[in-house]
């Protein structure tokens, strides 16, 4: 398993940087062509929240993105240091985005849907659109966007 690491400050100038580090690593880990699109779109929306979450909270703390290779898929995760409120923090669940598989639980720094944070909503609706295999987790010490892609390899095994 390979994994690289990017850590940026909360700045929304790093995004795209991210999204091409993304992108390379995908095509190298074997994500097929026509899905690299849909991997720059969904680190460009993680990473603008969590970059959000922290300019909001007034977070010096660097946004955390791994790229991370194995066998049979290629996963992104993209963490943040800001404190979901109680009511806000959701356990472990895959597909645990507002709307995303009819679930309700909400995720990390994310406002309750029809709140006053209809950004942070909307970025998690676009991500969960884009990829198949998404969780979203929270807890006091801040949020984590996991989302993961088949390679060619676990497409040609059986």
């Amino acid at each position: 398993m390979a994994t690289v690491e990017l850590r940026f400050s909360a700045l929304p100038e790093h995004v795209r940087t991210a999204r091409l580090v993304a992108a390379a690593v995908a095509r190298r880990a074997g994500v097929d062509e026509a899905v690299l699109d849909e991997v720059r779109l969904a680190v460009g929306e993680a990473c603008s929240r969590a970059v959000g979450l922290h300019q909001s909270s007034g977070l010096q703390s660097p946004v955390r993105v791994a790229l991370i290779e194995d066998e049979k898929s290629f996963s992104i995760e993209v963490g943040d240091d800001a404190t979901a409120p109680k009511a806000a923090t959701a356990p472990s669940v895959p597909g645990s985005v507002p709307g995303a598989r009819g679930q309700e639980a909400a995720a990390p720094g994310a406002a309750a849907p029809g709140s006053a944070e209809p950004d942070v909503d909307m970025g998690l609706a676009v991500i969960s659109g884009l990829v198949d295999d998404v969780e979203v987790t929270a807890n006091e010490h801040g949020g984590l966007i996991r989302m993961s892609w088949p390679t060619a390899t676990a497409a040609v095994l059986p």
